[in-house]
Parts: structure tokens; sequence; C-alpha cells
């Protein structure tokens, strides 16, 4: 097919269009940033994409709540187009405030196919302040998250002071059972949090720092994986060098958030 498409949403305060658009880029598609008044305008076109990316920063100023004002404007004049896009088999992929946007618009979780109702919420981390730091993932290997796939831990930074993820017990059960938890902060083996600070950066519950919606192709997570595309993004980057020096193994010039995006190409190239 012809290139991969993704379209990575830009203005009134998001931020990492650029480092998103670069990964992608790395991961073999085609990146678009397109202000999103042009989206909601109707001068692009969402079905002329096959990747929706929601990214970081602080949309609005989060004055109203983190990715709140995004998710209005994107339901008020694009819902239908939203909901069209996802019913053809494409991906959407919410980082950070993308993540936020996505669970405000109902786009996650999306229990019962249902993809406007929220029932989910992000709010204010339980250590009171912004947090800015690299953070251990495990992944849940019977997850159907399309971007995960053969991933089984990872590092990314955070950088937020709304990622503290919550719903009601029933909730969080029916995203368990349905392995729709992605991803869980851990520490370095891997193992759970347990909701320990600064492991688990902002107290979410189940240490849960990302989830998918029944199908996998709607991805939402808190960590920034755009921000690990070259191995000196990483800050232990010059001992595993030396450490794999030692050990007679080659450097792995790709990332795993590198990996990440282009296991949502692939899957394009693949299945669109």
């Amino acid at each position: 097919m012809k290139k991969v498409n993704a379209l990575i949403l830009t203005g009134f305060g998001l931020n990492c269009d650029n480092e998103t658009a670069h990964v992608f880029e790395l991961a073999g598609a085609k990146a678009h940033k397109i202000h999103i008044n042009s989206l909601i305008s109707g001068k692009i076109k969402l079905k002329d994409f096959q990747i929706f990316v929601f990214g970081g920063g602080f949309s609005w100023g989060d004055d109203h709540g983190a990715g709140v004002i995004q998710a209005l404007k994107l339901k008020d004049h694009i819902g239908n187009e939203l909901l069209s896009f996802v019913d053809h088999g494409n991906l959407v992929i919410g980082i950070c405030n993308g993540f936020q946007a996505l669970v405000n618009l109902g786009l996650l979780p999306g229990l019962d196919s249902d993809y406007t109702k929220r029932s989910v919420a992000i709010t204010y981390n339980d250590c009171g302040n912004f947090r800015d730091q690299w953070v251990h993932l495990a992944v849940n290997k019977k997850s159907p998250c399309v971007f995960t796939k053969d991933i089984d831990i990872a590092d990314f930074p955070i950088r937020h002071g709304e990622g503290k993820f919550i719903a009601d017990k029933k909730i969080i059960d029916t995203l368990v059972d349905n392995n729709q938890v992605v991803l869980q902060y851990a520490d370095k083996s891997g193992s759970p949090a347990n909701g320990r600070f600064p492991l688990n950066p902002n107290g979410s519950i189940d240490d849960i720092a990302g989830i998918c919606n029944p199908t996998g192709r709607i991805f939402g997570l808190m960590p920034h994986p755009e921000a690990y595309n070259h191995f000196t993004n990483h800050p232990d980057w010059t001992r595993k060098i030396q450490l794999l020096k030692r050990e007679g193994k080659p450097l792995d010039q790709e990332t795993i958030g590198v990996k990440l995006f282009k296991n949502g190409v692939d899957y394009i190239k693949k299945h669109i």
C-alpha cells in the first residue's frame, strides 16, 4: 500500500507534535502535523488518514481540566467522523494530554463498543505536584493492544500534573478481566509498583499507566513513548553502552519507543 498517513494534532497548547511526527517517520509512516482548527473546519478530512494521534501537551492550558476542551471541540464538530474512523478499523493513540482527551471523549475504554460514554477519569497526582521523571512499565502480554505487540517491559518519561487513573471498582475489574489494562507502573524488574511512589508517580489505581479499547486499536497512555526515539534519550544510555560492550552484545539502535509506533504502522500496512 502507499505510505501510512498519521494525523498528529497541533495547536492551543499541544507541544509534543515535533517529537511525535519524528518518531512516526522513523517508524515508516508519513506524519502530518495538523492544526485542530483545520480538522474541525473540514479543511482536512480525517478519512484521509489511517492513524489519528492525540499528542501530549497542555491543550487550552488545562484550564477546565486536562483534555476537556479539546474533547468537547472534537466531539461537537467531528464526533461522527471520529466514530466512523474507528469503525473502519483505523488506529487512535492518545499520549498524556491526548489520553486525557480520549477518556473525556469516551473513545476509551469503549466498553460494550460504546465510544461516547465517559466511564473513567484521569485526575490530579496524589503527590500534589507536577512530575517529570522516567518510569518503568510492565506490558500486559495478553492485551489486544496493537501498539505493544512483542514488548514486555519499557522505560518512558512522564511529565504531568494530572495522571492519576481512577474509575469505579466494577469498571477497573472489567478492564482487568478484558485485558484492556495495557501498561502498569513497575519496578526495574517489571514487578508491580503496588502504588509505591515514585515508581507509581501519580497514585493510579492498580498502577494503571495505559489502557486500550476491546479491539486494541485505540490506545491511551500517560508516559511519552515518542520521547524515547533515540537510544541517547534514556538517562542510563552511557551505562547501558558500557554493559553491552562488556557482554559483547551489539547496541540495538531501535528503541522501544520507535518499536511501539512501528507496531501501529505495520498493523495498518497489513490490515488496511
